[in-house]
């Protein structure tokens, strides 16, 4: 064996499955592991064989991709108006405007309960991006102070 054998959070990553449904497959027999203490290791082989395909290493699998991360924010704004709110809503969506498929995904979803006067935002994204619309919600936020 060339490679060291799978952990069931490997072969789950792999896979796109829950670890418990790998655990599951093993116990019931489907896919062959060997247990080594209180772990399932699971053989390449094995995973090949189960799957009916020769199945990538995760270090192949991350070869050329970038390293990425995400953030998300929940802001709640008080005592704002629907005018207030609609400025502040629209701003944010222009912020968001003209972004292509190759920028990294960045989401912006408002709530806005007019009973209470209350605005959440959640942002969703880069650090860096969501850090810039965050200064921008608080400059908003304090202009009409």
């Amino acid at each position: 064996m060339d490679q060291p054998p799978y952990s069931v959070q490997q072969v789950a990553d792999l896979l796109g499955l829950h670890v418990k449904t790998v655990r599951a497959y093993v116990r019931e027999g489907r896919l062959k592991a060997v247990r080594i203490g209180k772990q399932y290791r699971i053989p390449r082989e094995e995973l090949d064989a189960f799957t009916g395909y020769p199945v990538a290493p995760p270090a192949a699998e991350t070869a050329g991709r970038r390293r990425r991360a995400e953030a998300s924010s929940v802001v709640r704004v008080e005592a704002i108006g629907r005018e207030a709110m609609d400025r502040l809503s629209t701003m944010l969506m222009a912020a968001t405007a003209g972004r292509t498929e190759d920028d990294e995904r960045l989401r912006v979803e408002t709530i806005y309960d007019e009973e209470r006067a209350e605005l959440k935002i959640i942002l969703i994204g880069s650090p860096d991006d969501t850090a810039e619309l965050l200064r921008l919600v608080a400059v908003m936020v304090k202009e009409k102070q």
